[in-house]
């Protein structure tokens, strides 16, 4: 019988709703149509290429790896406001402090992640670590979100190979939640939330995807989307920053081969959003919390979304249609060599 039962996530602090036999149930909804043009490596509008012109009348250098400006439309920034106008009664409002930043992954504007090389793979991780520690030791900044938006699906306005950087004066809220249930956790049991997380799907198994000497990628017990993988040095770190370069290149490994598996799962650019959940940079210590990157793709079929209705906008808790044990079996199935390369 199919999985039909509640999950606790223990990161999040709330309960999922698995139903698995709903995957397959009558649909004559809207269905998702998949783009097949080819993309050039070079694209003479996009605002990302090198050497193109961007709004703010800046222009890209020519640049060959990995490069990164401020965002010329940020959500927080410098030139906020620097004092907000009192709000009404109950209301509370702050200047919208911070830096945020675009990273560009290759000059390839027909390339994804799932397509760079490893060494690529591993610079990038670089980068992002002196991202978090540039930004992070910065005053006022208190927390520091890199994430990747990636497919029309998920509302991306350029394919160019980015993800983004919001620095801001606040904590996100998963993150804060994140932080606060792994320092309650170490507090009553003496043990890292996360490493509790981890015994248990290595003594489970079957929702483990890719793994190494020190990195793993698992489909979590509590999976909210059907496809969602969780990639995890072994060991706990609070931050990318923290990895050593072994460790880095081992997680740089997993992470490539997860993306590999996705694309090769339907033999398309696979959807998602991918954020890093890194610990706050608000002069506290974090011994509970466990660096790992989150990829939640919005798909459960090629041509299906998973819409966030009643029970995710009005109730607040997921509602999934498939059990993790299974779609980790079918991402264990598709080669990890990119359908890309057999052309």
């Amino acid at each position: 019988m199919p999985v039909w039962e509640e999950r606790w996530h223990p990161l999040r602090e709330e309960w999922v709703i698995v139903a698995a036999h709903r995957q397959d149930r009558p649909w004559i909804g809207q269905e998702v149509r998949q783009a097949a043009a080819a993309v050039p490596p070079y694209v003479a509008d996009c605002y990302l290429c090198p050497g193109n012109g961007r709004v703010s009348g800046a222009r890209n250098p020519s640049y060959t790896g990995v490069y990164v400006f401020d965002n010329d439309h940020p959500s927080v920034g410098p030139l906020a406001p620097r004092v907000a106008a009192p709000a009404a009664g109950i209301y509370r409002n702050r200047p919208a402090a911070g830096i945020a930043r675009v990273v560009c992954y290759s000059p390839r504007h027909d390339l994804t992640l799932a397509e760079l090389e490893l060494p690529e793979v591993d610079r990038l991780l670089e980068v992002w670590q002196d991202q978090y520690r540039d930004l992070g030791e910065r005053d006022g900044i208190d927390h520091v979100l890199v994430f990747e938006n990636k497919g029309e699906v998920v509302g991306v306005s350029n394919p160019h190979p980015h993800c983004q950087i919001y620095a801001t004066n606040f904590v996100f809220k998963t993150i804060e939640t994140e932080a606060g249930a792994g320092e309650r956790h170490l507090a009553s049991t003496g043990h890292v939330l996360f490493q509790d997380v981890l015994a248990a799907e290595q003594a489970d198994g079957r929702r483990i995807v890719v793994e190494n000497d020190s990195a793993i990628a698992f489909v979590p017990y509590f999976a909210r989307y059907a496809y969602e993988v969780f990639v995890a040095p072994k060991a706990t770190h609070p931050s990318l920053a923290a990895l050593a370069a072994a460790e880095r290149r081992d997680f740089a490994a997993v992470l490539q081969e997860v993306l590999v598996r996705f694309d090769n799962l339907w033999q398309m650019p696979f959807p998602y959003v991918m954020p890093l959940h890194q610990a706050p940079t608000d002069g506290r210590e974090y011994p509970g919390f466990h660096f790992h990157i989150e990829f939640h793709p919005p798909l459960r079929k090629p041509n299906l979304l998973k819409y966030l209705a009643g029970p995710e906008i009005g109730g607040g808790n997921f509602l999934s249609d498939t059990a993790p044990e299974e779609k980790a079996a079918e991402l264990r199935t598709v080669p990890a060599v990119h359908y890309k390369r057999g052309r």
